[in-house]
């Protein structure tokens, strides 16, 4: 009997470990829809944030940083086929620049023009305002999800928790790119 009871007793331990093992391992793992926003959020933002300088040319980008110190950055060929500058470049815009060091020289990646960025955009189903502080606003009152905030990250814009690439950035276009598709926005008056 006092075996059998041991026994017993040794089961249920087990079981019970074995139970808030998987519940607790079930817990840790994010939603689907969390996946981007935590790999997102792990990844340093590497870019360069200030003013383009007045000393910026065809094939160079000057810019003051937000420090104030003066860089110098060199420009990829226009004949590129991915465009390094999104939204043009205009002494005194504001500009996110990624880069990295190539014989002694900073050359910049991506370079978003963050003045351009800003303003109201729209397209058939979404109307929303980019503003600075990373506000946005939507225009479209009745939104289950509306946004609300945005970001850049290494040339990457961020509204609310989904990350998005910035395909285009022009005086009266925006198309932002996610593994579901891309999404093009036209400028609103």
């Amino acid at each position: 009997m006092k075996k059998t009871i041991t026994r017993l007793s040794s089961l249920s331990v087990v079981a019970l470990m074995l139970f808030a093992a998987c519940d607790s391992r079930h817990a840790a793992q994010p939603a689907d829809s969390d996946a981007d926003t935590t790999i997102t959020e792990a990844i340093a933002d590497s870019s360069v944030y200030g003013i383009v300088g007045e000393g910026t040319a065809m094939h160079t980008l000057e810019v003051i940083t937000d420090v104030g110190d003066t860089l110098e950055f060199v420009l990829a060929d226009a004949d590129a086929d991915v465009p390094t500058v999104l939204g043009g470049l205009l002494a005194g815009d504001r500009v996110a620049v990624v880069s990295h060091t190539a014989d002694g020289e900073q050359v910049a990646d991506k370079v978003v023009n963050i003045t351009s960025l800003l303003g109201k955009w729209t397209s058939i189903d979404k109307s929303f305002e980019i503003r600075e502080g990373g506000i946005v606003e939507s225009a479209v009152k009745a939104e289950t999800n509306p946004w609300t905030s945005w970001k850049l990250n290494n040339g990457n814009i961020i509204i609310n928790s989904d990350t998005f690439q910035i395909d285009v950035l022009g005086p009266d276009s925006l198309c932002l790119e996610t593994a579901d598709g891309i999404f093009a926005y036209k400028r609103q008056q």
